[in-house]
């Protein structure tokens, strides 16, 4: 009975995870839209048309592995101190990833801190 229902269960993982990868991958970048009218001798008359972009930028979050592939705007951060921000510790680095700062270990590249907007 038990080996039933686990069986079932990895069944559905595996069907179900391709499925939600391909709804994450098909979220647009841009989304547009339109108001579209009929006109006068029955053309087509579009009225207004509006363009949001996404904000695309990686969210850095503590313990994750800094890639600066993801990184928007990405740059090592040696004046610390005219962005004020403290010293960063033996090992570790300030980059910049958009407008945020973030303290990464230089070795292993893991995320140690965050500080979001403290770029302007």
């Amino acid at each position: 009975m038990m080996k039933k229902f686990w069986m079932a269960l990895a069944a559905t993982t595996m069907v179900a995870s391709p499925l939600a990868a391909a709804q994450a991958e098909a979220a647009p970048h841009r989304e547009e839209t339109r108001i579209v009218k009929q006109g006068p001798h029955g053309r087509t008359v579009v009225r207004q048309t509006t363009v949001i972009r996404k904000d695309d930028h990686r969210r850095w979050a503590r313990g994750q592995r800094f890639d600066r592939r993801y990184a928007r705007d990405y740059r090592v951060i040696n004046d610390y101190r005219g962005y004020r921000l403290k010293a960063p510790p033996r090992g570790y680095h300030w980059v910049r990833s958009g407008n945020d700062a973030v303290l990464v270990a230089i070795a292993s590249g893991i995320v140690a801190s965050v500080i979001t907007g403290a770029i302007r």
